[in-house]
């Protein structure tokens, strides 16, 4: 009589020796499992091949459970295993407790009694597969070196093949527990596994929208977000901590990102990652519904002009395993302005990379970084413009020194001589020598310029002239993908002299034609009353002063 039994067994990692670790959980069918205690059955050969295939690691071990004398049944398709026993002590020891604590009757302690348990419907969960495995680690049970996609024999049984942790790459992952019954026919397993993914974003302020490039003005908050996504599944796991690790470039500001820093976590590995809301380029600090704040939960380690963002245990912050199963993303952030030594222009522009630190298993020591691996790096652009106004001279074109403008952007803010922007309604700047203003870096959007007093012998325009900055080509999908282009637009008397979206320059002159007393000799300029007047008078002056030489003349000639 012949007892079939089938078994799903989830695939987890570890690593060699007392450093083996657990990881990522996937569920996967690997092997039936069949027992047989009917006489007559075929007797198997001590030992059978078995092969591990895939790209997880690319060492395993392998631990013996059970011993047994297996045979290929044909007619159903599975092996059918008989004689089973512990594969020595230390396994029972170590394997029996833990079935114990599961369930299995507490006077049960022979192989065959733990094995039909474990087949049981329902009894072979994740969880328990991975105590199984944290026991026979604990225990030091030895272990067996296999190498991927290389067949290898094994004494017949049923053997529990995690992934060497040390074999583990970047961006990959350890899989779930894999047992397998070995002999009579050569066996294959293929471990699946599922690995945490990470991206970064910076918010463009015109657009109110996470993008992969945006341009910025110095000094200005300047939004980045970093989102995680773990995967579903990872029912193993009694705790779970991502590590986020921020390289900014040299033009980045890191003074506020400390400060700045929120960080939210949702359930599910779906539904993007609005973690909060973004209006006038701010990003909201209160977080959207469905997620939840965990910035208290959060350490930020700031080095040179890298940081760390270490999360809380995000099993904890989802209310359980059950609900941390289903997976989960993760958001952080921050604001890091441009700083006065960015880049300007769309040639270099000031990148800033992020990568994901995440646990190689559920045993993992993740106190430390030895117990992480991690993802391939992903990266956001910020760009910036900068911004040259001439005052020249119509006739000629000579720079001209002396000219007060008042320059002022779309936030209502005005230039000021330290190359800052205020809200003081007097502020002006005034062109020197060389007759410059300078913009040190600029967003895309609508400046007005104002002349509050032209240069001497020149004419001020009257109310205000714009200039429109256009930058396009930020709404990539990748980094490498973004070209920018800039326009720019200016009202008379302000012309366009350059707009290079490479070097980021931008050049306009701010016209002044010479005034009539400066082409003229003393005549006034149009629009000056004071001097009108002042001319008028002294024309009449002057009419006086020769009607009185005639009579006084005329009366000469009388009197002779």
């Amino acid at each position: 009589m012949l007892v079939a039994i089938a078994i799903k067994i989830e695939v987890v990692a570890v690593s060699r020796l007392c450093r083996r670790l657990l990881a990522v959980a996937t569920i996967v069918t690997v092997a039936i499992l069949s027992f047989a205690i009917a006489p007559g059955t075929a007797h198997a050969a001590d030992a059978g091949a078995i092969t591990v295939d895939g790209t997880v690691a690319t060492r395993y071990d392998a631990c013996q459970l059970f011993s047994a004398t297996v045979v290929d049944d044909d007619d159903a398709g599975q092996k059918i295993a008989t004689d089973v026993t512990w594969a020595n002590d230390a396994v029972c020891q170590a394997v029996l407790p833990v079935l114990h604590d599961a369930g299995l009757d507490g006077s049960a302690s022979t192989a065959q009694e733990a094995a039909e348990w474990m087949n049981a419907d329902g009894h072979m969960t994740t969880t328990l597969t991975a105590k199984l495995a944290r026991a026979i680690v604990k225990a030091g049970v030895p272990s067996v070196a296999l190498n991927a996609g290389t067949a290898a024999e094994l004494p017949c049984g049923y053997w529990l093949i995690v992934a060497d942790d040390d074999a583990i790459a970047q961006g990959e992952a350890g899989t779930a527990p894999i047992v397998a019954l070995v002999g009579g026919s050569a066996v294959t397993v293929k471990p699946k596994a599922a690995t945490p993914k990470v991206a970064k974003h910076v918010l463009e302020d015109s657009t109110a929208a996470w993008q992969k490039a945006a341009d910025a003005a110095v000094a200005d908050d300047l939004y980045w977000r970093l989102s995680a996504t773990v995967p579903a599944g990872l029912a193993a796991y009694d705790t779970y901590t991502v590590q986020f690790v921020d390289t900014m470039s040299a033009g980045l500001d890191l003074s506020k990102v400390a400060t700045s820093m929120r960080v939210y976590v949702a359930t599910g590995a779906d539904g993007g990652f609005d973690a909060v809301a973004c209006e006038g380029g701010n990003a909201n600090s209160t977080s959207a519904k469905g997620w939840t704040d965990i910035t208290s939960q959060c350490k930020v380690s700031i080095e040179g002009n890298a940081f760390t963002v270490r999360t809380g245990d995000l099993v904890a912050a989802l209310g359980g395993a059950d609900a941390f199963t289903a997976g989960a993303r993760v958001v952080a952030v921050y604001n890091a302005p441009l700083g006065a030594s960015c880049n300007r222009g769309a040639t270099k522009g000031n990148p800033n990379e992020v990568y994901l630190r995440y646990p190689r298993s559920p045993l993992a020591d993740q106190s430390g970084d030895a117990g992480f691996t991690r993802t391939p790096s992903d990266d956001a652009c910020a760009y910036t413009w900068g911004l040259s106004l001439i005052k020249r001279s119509s006739s000629d074109d000579k720079p001209l020194a002396g000219a007060k403008l008042r320059i002022i952007d779309d936030r209502g803010r005005i230039l000021t001589t330290d190359g800052s922007w205020s809200t003081d309604a007097d502020a002006c700047v005034t062109t020197g020598a060389d007759g410059h203003v300078e913009l040190t870096g600029v967003d895309a959007g609508v400046y007005a310029v104002e002349e509050i007093a032209a240069p001497k012998g020149y004419t001020a325009f009257g109310g205000k002239r714009t200039v429109t900055v256009t930058a396009e080509g930020l709404d990539v999908k990748q980094v490498a993908a973004a070209k920018p282009k800039v326009t720019v637009s200016a009202e008379s008397p302000l012309r366009v002299d350059t707009a290079d979206a490479g070097t980021g320059s931008i050049g306009l002159s701010v016209l002044n034609t010479p005034s009539k007393e400066a082409s003229r000799g003393f005549m006034p300029s149009t629009g000056d009353r004071t001097l009108v007047l002042v001319a008028a008078l002294a024309a009449i002056g002057v009419a006086a002063i020769v009607a009185a030489l005639v009579i006084k003349r005329g009366g000469g000639r009388r009197e002779k």
